[in-house]
């Protein structure tokens, strides 16, 4: 029996259902990147089945990063080429990177700020439940939501 050589590192590949998987996204939604060209390091089978490497997850956490922030499927694509076409890219990718953290601070706001309208609603039902009734102002007064917002915080 031959000895393998330990040197040799095997390459695990992942079917396209197992890197969905592991990525919590849907095969289909890989096949869509790939058909989009947001793919092109995927290795495919002699009958075409794509086969994901180890190597290939850390681009799938940027491509799912982009596209959660916001990012449209072409302006990942443009950043895909930038990548492929090295580094005479790189202010280009450090520019989109610094406009889509802009995008993302900007979202952060407007959440925030929903969720301040959210906590006043529950605090203005809560305040309303205990007096049995909204009627009479009770739960409107906003020197009693900022205390209880501010006793929330501690």
């Amino acid at each position: 029996m031959e000895k393998k050589d330990e040197t040799v590192e095997e390459k695990k590949y992942y079917t396209i259902s197992e890197a969905a998987g592991r990525m919590g996204m849907t095969a289909s939604a890989l096949r869509y990147y790939d058909s989009m060209g947001l793919l092109p390091f995927v290795e495919k089978t002699a009958s075409g089945q794509r086969m994901f490497q180890e190597s290939d997850f850390e681009w799938l956490c940027v491509l799912d990063c982009l596209k959660n922030t916001g990012m449209q499927i072409r302006d990942i694509k443009q950043y895909s080429d930038w990548c492929r076409e090295g580094d005479a890219t790189l202010q280009k990718r450090l520019d989109l990177f610094l406009r889509q953290r802009e995008r993302v601070l900007e979202q952060i706001e407007k959440l925030n700020q929903s969720l301040d309208r959210i906590d006043y609603k529950i605090w203005h039902y809560r305040t309303s439940v205990e007096a049995g009734t909204e009627r009479c102002g009770v739960g409107k007064d906003q020197d009693s939501y900022e205390k209880w917002k501010a006793e929330k915080e501690n």
